[in-house]
């Protein structure tokens, strides 16, 4: 048998090559030319652009639409994360029992989330169509009017509405985790006098507490840059000319960040909110990294940050 022996250094870079150069060109790259970009005021087509240092992000400060977008993302995001979280989680208990073709129904409620977004959009936008779309006509048949789901104020809960389709994946994980948690815990604490309530929330959900931290991190760092959404589910647009009519309560932050880039050409100044919009989920994805010590339950002690 040949005798063990240690790869040279250049083994390991050679190996991580690939990843090192899609990360160079598809990452960091992009990164510094968006932030150059963000000092001047490119348009996005002509070569007449000039450098014009931090004006950009002064005028954001002042941007009153931009903030106004940027109040309803947070807004959004509030509501639909831990719907999405808790939907996920309920789904999961529910699918976690010994019941007859649990298969099935783990395949029904999972396969929205394979559908593509653009397709998942055009359909709930059938539904909620005023004239023809099967929610109305349910309403129509109970004897409720109609209701124009695509425009303010309802445009919002609609919004919400698709987002909490594709749960399947949350799901899954959710569903994972609870197969993962030991059933001797929960047989001891029942023993105890502990109600299944009780077991859940005492036993249950500190076992699998790091996996929905991990579902809230995500869903944050998702619903914060949702876009394709709202604009597929205007109720008119022409995405082609760029003449978006997104309703007011569903014109999130980078609904507005799309209308300044390639409606108004202010490439830019797009870049800019861009770069505000990073730090901003930054900061809010920190924050709730820091409050993972106070509700996060580790198996393994970890040091003290």
């Amino acid at each position: 048998m040949k005798p063990w022996s240690r790869y040279r250094g250049r083994t390991f870079y050679l190996f991580i090559s690939p990843w090192v150069a899609g990360f160079l060109l598809l990452t960091a790259v992009p990164l510094a030319y968006a932030l150059a970009m963000s000092l001047t005021n490119f348009d996005g087509s002509s070569s007449l652009w000039r450098w014009v240092g931090l004006s950009n992000y002064t005028e954001l400060l002042h941007d009153s639409n931009a903030w106004a977008a940027l109040v309803r993302t947070l807004a959004f995001t509030a509501i639909v994360v831990p719907l999405s979280v808790g939907v996920s989680l309920w789904l999961a208990v529910l699918l976690n029992r010994r019941l007859r073709a649990v298969g099935l129904f783990r395949t029904i409620f999972f396969l929205p989330s394979v559908v593509p977004v653009v397709a998942t959009a055009i359909m709930w936008k059938l539904v909620f169509n005023r004239d023809a779309g099967l929610l109305n006509a349910i309403f129509e048949r109970l004897g409720a009017g109609t209701v124009t789901w695509l425009v303010d104020p309802t445009a919002f809960y609609a919004l919400i509405v698709l987002m909490l389709w594709g749960l399947g994946t949350g799901m899954v994980i959710m569903l994972a985790a609870l197969q993962g948690v030991p059933p001797e815990l929960e047989e001891a604490a029942t023993v105890d006098g502990a109600g299944r309530w009780r077991v859940f929330r005492h036993v249950t959900v500190p076992m699998i507490s790091p996996v929905i931290f991990f579902q809230i991190v995500t869903g944050v760092i998702v619903s914060l840059q949702v876009l394709v959404q709202p604009l597929l589910l205007a109720e008119t647009n022409s995405i082609g000319r760029v003449d978006l009519n997104v309703p007011e309560s569903t014109h999130l932050y980078m609904v507005q960040v799309y209308q300044e880039m390639f409606a108004n050409q202010r490439f830019g100044y797009g870049s800019a909110m861009l770069w505000v919009f990073f730090a901003i989920i930054l900061v809010i994805t920190l924050l709730v990294q820091r409050s993972s010590r106070f509700w996060v339950y580790y198996e393994v002690d970890r040091e003290n940050d």
